[in-house]
C-alpha cells in the first residue's frame, strides 16, 4: 500500500505501533525508522512539548503522543484508548520508557530508589503488554520489542539498580514471548552505551576514551537500535522470538581482555 504525496508515493503498511519514551533518544529513532517503513506510531513521555515537537517532525499524519508516566496506570490506559480510537489496532508495542536516577554501591542503594527504578523500567512495561494484548494483539497478532540494556546481562558496577532491571526485562521478554505465542512475537534488544540525553554521564567529557574500548571504534547512535528494533518488528522476524539481541559494538568481544 503506498500513500500518494507531493513529492511522490510514500509507504504505508496499514500498521500501528506504540513506542513508549519515544520523544527523544532511542525511542525517537524507533519512531523514525518505522514511521520511514510506512507505519502510524503513537509515543509517549512526560514532556508534552518534546512530544510535540517529536510529532512535528515525524509528521502528524503519521504520528502522534500520549503525555504521562510510563508507571501510571491510568496513562498506560489512556495512551492504549488513544491510539485504538484514533488507528484502531495496536500492532507493535516497544517498550523504551525507563530510568536510571541513582549511580553507586549496591551496598548503599537506597531501596525505595530500587523500588522506582523497577516500577518505571519493568512494571510498566508489563503494563504496557497486558493492556496492547487486550485492546488487539490477543485477536489480531502483532509485536513487542523491549529495549533492555547490556547492563542487564553481565555486572554493571555503579548502574546496579539499573542492570537488575533490565535483566528482569530479559526474563519478561522471554515469559511473554511463551504466553503470547503463536499469536505475538515477544523480543528485546540490548544495546551498550548509546549517545542520548539519557546515557550522557556515561561518556560526557570522554567520549574517544570511552568510544576506544569498542571493536567498531564509536558508541551507538540511537539508529543503530532502530534499525535492530525495525527488523524485530518485520515479517522477515517471522520466526523469532523470545531472544534478545545485543547491540554493542562489539564491546562484549573484549571480555576478559581488559
Amino acid at each position: 500500500m503506498t500513500e500518494q504525496t507531493a513529492g511522490g508515493p510514500r509507504p504505508d503498511t496499514g500498521k500501528v505501533a506504540l513506542i513508549t519514551g519515544g520523544s527523544r533518544g532511542i525511542g525517537y529513532g524507533i519512531a523514525e525508522a518505522l514511521v520511514a517503513r510506512g507505519d502510524r506510531v503513537c509515543i509517549t513521555g512526560r514532556n508534552e512539548d518534546a512530544l510535540k515537537e517529536a510529532v512535528d517532525n515525524l509528521g502528524p499524519d503519521r504520528a502522534m503522543a500520549v503525555a504521562g508516566k510510563a508507571h501510571d496506570l491510568a496513562h498506560q490506559a489512556t495512551a492504549v484508548e488513544r491510539v485504538m480510537e484514533a488507528y484502531g489496532r495496536i500492532d507493535h508495542l516497544v517498550n523504551n520508557a525507563g530510568t536510571n536516577p541513582v549511580f553507586g554501591p549496591m551496598a548503599e542503594l537506597d531501596l525505595a530508589v530500587a523500588r522506582k527504578v523497577f516500577e518505571t523500567n519493568v512494571i510498566s512495561a508489563l503494563g504496557f503488554a497486558q493492556r496492547t494484548w487486550a485492546a488487539w494483539q490477543q485477536e489480531h497478532g502483532g509485536t513487542i520489542v523491549n529495549v533492555a540494556s547490556i547492563a542487564g546481562v553481565s555486572a554493571s558496577p555503579f548502574i546496579g539498580a539499573y542492570g537488575m532491571s533490565k535483566a528482569a526485562m530479559v526474563n519478561l521478554t522471554q515469559q511473554l514471548a511463551h504466553e503470547f505465542a503463536p499469536k505475538v512475537r515477544v523480543n528485546a534488544v540490548a544495546p551498550a552505551v548509546v549517545k542520548t540525553k539519557f546515557a550522557v554521564a556515561l561518556y560526557e567529557g570522554r567520549e574517544q576514551e570511552a568510544a576506544a574500548r569498542y571493536p567498531m571504534g564509536r558508541l551507538g547512535a540511537p539508529e543503530d537500535v532502530a534499525g535492530a528494533a525495525k527488523f524485530l518488528t518485520s515479517d522477515e522476524a517471522g520466526w523469532i522470538t523470545g531472544q534478545t539481541l545485543t547491540v554493542d559494538g562489539g564491546l562484549f568481544l573484549n571480555a576478559g581482555v581488559e
